[in-house]
């Protein structure tokens, strides 16, 4: 099991880095990205104390911490200089918090996500195929999501995604310790959305070689 999307107090989470990825490590986790929300008001003090942990946590962890970032309800027009930002501060994993169906989400956030350096195009709502055909060409995922209220419009992403051949990656958004989800509720959440066997091997593989080479910059 891999994480890409999940909060620590450096945002609206509970625990602090070093827990949550203890927590996941006796649940069997691989690696997991911390991604807490940020603006332009705190990404800078946000990832280099990710950078900082995870070099220290990832010494003794069998579970191996991922500095990455969510770009939060910001303007489109700043979604690209806050991405870049955050690369160069050393994020990891750039999530962009997308056009959920619960929250009011400006309009435009996903066409300006997919635009911009990220990895992962959260929560992308009722995404349409044009931008889901973007996703496909740049390598960016498409999240199914395991939270409640994000997960409502799962079944539209996966059939969207599917129709183009856009990555999919399932994720917790995990903000608590009863949020992270079991290897079999994953499968569960892709069966969910309308996905066979064959999609709950083909999103699990490409997640799985996708990290490795994120992997190999931070164990190196």
């Amino acid at each position: 099991m891999i994480e890409l999307h999940c909060h620590s107090i450096f945002s609206d989470g509970e625990l602090i880095p070093s827990e949550l990825i203890r927590r996941l490590e006796v649940m069997g986790y691989r690696a997991c990205a911390i991604t807490d929300h940020a603006d332009a008001s705190n990404i800078d003090l946000i990832v280099p104390r990710m950078v900082q942990v995870a070099r220290e946590v990832n010494k003794y962890s069998a579970t191996k911490l991922i500095p990455g970032i969510e770009i939060t309800h910001v303007a489109p027009e700043l979604i690209t200089p806050l991405a870049k930002r955050a690369r160069e501060l050393g994020a990891k994993v750039v999530v962009c918090h997308g056009e959920t169906l619960v929250e009011p989400v400006k309009p435009g956030t996903n066409r300006a996500a997919l635009d911009a350096p990220i990895d992962i195009l959260a929560h992308p709502g009722l995404i349409t195929e044009d931008d889901a055909r973007i996703a496909k060409e740049k390598g960016i995922f498409l999240e199914l999501s395991g939270r409640r209220g994000h997960s409502l419009s799962n079944g539209h992403v996966f059939k969207v995604a599917k129709k183009v051949g856009a990555r999919l990656v399932v994720n917790s958004d995990g903000h608590a310790p009863g949020d992270f989800m079991t290897r079999e509720y994953a499968h569960n959440v892709i069966r969910g959305a309308g996905g066979g066997p064959e999609d709950v091997e083909e999103i699990f593989k490409e997640i799985n070689i996708w990290a490795d080479e994120v992997l190999k910059g931070i164990e190196g």
